[in-house]
C-alpha cells in the first residue's frame, strides 16, 4: 500500500501577488503577473486548476471535446500559461484569513500557516444562488453545479427519472452536457418570469450582437430537441418521505406532479463574498443581480489597500470576462509593483476593450434571468438555514420579537453559525428580514464575517508559531 502524497505549503513567508482561486479569473491574473516577473503564490481548494466552469480540465476522463463544449476547452490556454510561468501553485490548499496588513492565514495537507503579500487578488468566483422551496433538502435534490461538477470530473450523468427545474444559462448547458452524455432527463421546468422579458428588451439588440446569442439559442435549440420543457413555472415543490418521490409545480393555476428520484436545481449564481467580506472589503447590494457585491475602483481595486477582486467575485459576467478582470487585476498590481515590467504584458487598455466586447450583452441576462421574488423569500414552513434547520417561519418570529438584522438573529435562531457559515442562506435570510421589517436589503445588511472563514482543526491553530508578543501577552495574564 503506498501512503497519500505529502501537500507541502508554501515555500516563501511573503510574495510580491498572492492570488486567491484558480478558476478563470485566478489563472489568468497569475500567469499575468508571473509573467512580469514578480513572485506569485496561487491558492486553490480544488485538486485541480480551472475552478468551477473549467473544473478538471486537467484530469476529465470526458475525452470527447465536443461533450463539454468549446467554452469550457478554452481553459487550456490558461492552464498552460500558468505552468509556463513561475508561479508558485498550491491545490487543496484552504485559505481562511485574510486581514487588512495582507496577511493570509491557508491550511494546506492539515496543517496552517501565514504568508504576506504586498498585493492580494482574490478570484473566489461564484455560488449557486440560494433556492428555497418546500423539500430542498430532501435527498435526491442538488444544485445543477454540484450536477455538473459529477459530469465535470467523473463522466457521471443522471440514469434515473430526472427533473431540472430554475432559469439561467448554467441550467441550458448543463442539460445539454449530460443529454450528449446519453444521461436521462424527463422535464425541464423553467422558472423565468415572463415580466422579465419586459424589463430587459432594451438591452435585446446589445444581446443579439453579443457572443451569448448564439451559444445560448443553439444550446436551447439541442435541448429542447429531446426534452420537454415547461415554461412559465410559478410554483415548485420537492416531495417525498426520507428522500424526493415526485415535483408538483404549477403554470399559473395549472398543477402537475411529476415522479422523478434526481432534481437538479438551479436560479443563477451570485459572488462568493465571504473571505471578501471578512478581510474587510466594503460591499453594496445590486439591485439587478439580487446579491453583494464589492465596491470597486480601477481594475478591481477594493476599499482595502492593495486587495483587488476579480471574475465572478466582483459581479457576475462570465468565464471570458472573468480571465480578462483577472488580467486587469494583475496588470494593476504590476504597475504598483514593478512598473518598468509592464513592457513584458499587454497593455490595460486593449485588456479593458477585450471586457467591453466579452460584458456585452450581459445586462439582458441579468434582466431576463432576474429570479422570482417566490422563488427567493420562502413560505414559513420551509427551511432556509439547511445548518440548523431554521424555517422561514421562525426568522419572521424572531424579527416580530426583536433581531434587527442578520447578526442579532444569531442569537435567536443560530442562521449563518453552521459548517457552510452563511454560504446556503445569508442572501435569503438578508431579502426575508427586508421584507419582514420593510426595509431594503442594503439597510438590513449581512452577517458579519470574521476568519476563520473555512472550518479548520482547533489543533492547527494551536499548532501556529506564536510570536514573542503574543507569548508574553499569555504569560501575563
Amino acid at each position: 500500500m503506498t501512503s497519500a502524497p505529502t501537500i507541502k505549503g508554501p515555500r516563501r513567508d511573503a510574495y510580491d501577488v498572492v492570488v486567491i482561486g484558480a478558476g478563470p479569473a485566478g489563472l489568468a491574473a497569475a500567469a499575468t503577473a508571473a509573467k512580469a516577473g514578480l513572485t506569485v503564490l496561487l491558492l486553490d481548494e480544488n485538486a485541480g486548476p480551472g475552478g468551477q466552469v473549467w473544473r478538471a480540465i486537467t484530469s476529465t476522463p470526458l475525452a470527447d471535446k465536443t461533450q463539454l463544449g468549446s467554452d469550457f476547452w478554452s481553459g487550456e490556454e490558461w492552464v498552460r500559461a500558468l505552468r509556463a510561468g513561475s508561479a508558485e501553485v498550491i491545490h487543496r490548499a484552504t485559505v481562511w484569513s485574510l486581514d487588512k496588513a495582507l496577511e493570509i492565514g491557508v491550511s494546506v495537507g492539515g496543517g496552517s500557516a501565514f504568508v504576506t503579500a504586498r498585493r492580494v487578488i482574490l478570484a473566489t468566483g461564484a455560488l449557486e444562488r440560494p433556492f428555497p422551496i418546500p423539500g430542498w433538502t430532501l435527498p435526491g435534490v442538488m444544485t445543477a453545479g454540484a450536477a455538473q461538477t459529477m459530469l465535470k470530473s467523473s463522466g457521471l450523468v443522471p440514469d434515473e427519472p430526472t427533473v431540472i427545474a430554475g432559469q439561467g444559462p448554467l441550467l441550458w448547458l448543463l442539460s445539454a452536457q449530460i443529454l450528449r452524455l446519453g444521461g436521462r432527463i424527463d422535464r425541464i421546468l423553467d422558472t423565468t418570469d415572463r415580466r422579465n422579458v419586459v424589463a430587459a428588451l432594451p438591452h435585446a439588440l446589445a444581446f443579439a450582437t453579443s457572443p451569448y446569442f448564439r451559444k445560448g439559442l443553439a444550446l436551447m435549440r439541442e435541448v429542447r430537441a429531446k426534452v420537454k420543457v415547461v415554461s412559465g413555472v410559478t410554483e415548485l415543490a420537492a416531495r417525498g418521505e426520507g428522500r424526493l418521490a415526485s415535483v408538483t409545480y404549477k403554470v399559473g393555476t395549472r398543477e402537475e406532479t411529476l415522479p422523478a428520484s434526481l432534481l437538479l436545481l438551479h436560479q443563477g449564481v451570485v459572488p462568493n463574498v465571504n473571505l471578501a467580506m471578512a478581510a474587510g472589503v466594503e460591499h453594496a447590494w445590486d439591485d439587478v443581480q439580487l446579491a453583494w457585491l464589492p465596491v470597486l475602483g480601477k481594475d478591481g481595486a477594493t476599499s482595502v489597500e492593495g486587495i483587488a477582486v476579480a471574475g465572478d467575485g466582483a459581479g457576475i459576467g462570465g468565464a471570458e470576462a472573468a480571465a480578462l478582470r483577472g488580467r486587469l487585476a494583475a496588470l494593476a498590481a504590476i504597475e504598483a509593483l514593478a512598473p518598468a515590467a509592464l513592457a513584458k504584458v499587454d497593455s490595460a487598455a486593449s485588456v479593458r476593450a477585450e471586457l467591453v466586447r466579452a460584458e456585452r450583452g450581459r445586462p439582458f441576462l441579468d434582466l431576463l434571468f432576474r429570479p422570482g421574488k417566490q422563488f427567493r423569500i420562502p413560505a414559513d414552513d420551509t427551511i432556509v438555514c439547511r445548518c440548523e434547520e431554521i424555517t422561514a417561519r421562525d426568522i419572521r418570529e424572531a424579527v416580530a420579537i426583536g433581531a434587527t438584522g442578520p447578526n442579532q438573529l444569531k442569537a435567536y435562531r443560530r442562521t449563518g453559525m453552521g459548517p457552510c457559515q452563511g454560504r446556503l442562506c445569508g442572501l435569503t435570510v438578508t431579502e426575508l428580514m427586508a421584507e419582514a421589517r420593510g426595509k431594503t436589503p442594503q439597510e438590513i445588511g449581512y452577517y458579519r464575517l470574521r476568519a476563520p472563514v473555512k472550518p479548520i482543526a482547533l489543533a492547527e491553530l494551536a499548532a501556529l508559531p506564536k510570536s514573542q508578543a503574543e507569548t508574553e501577552a499569555v504569560v501575563r495574564g
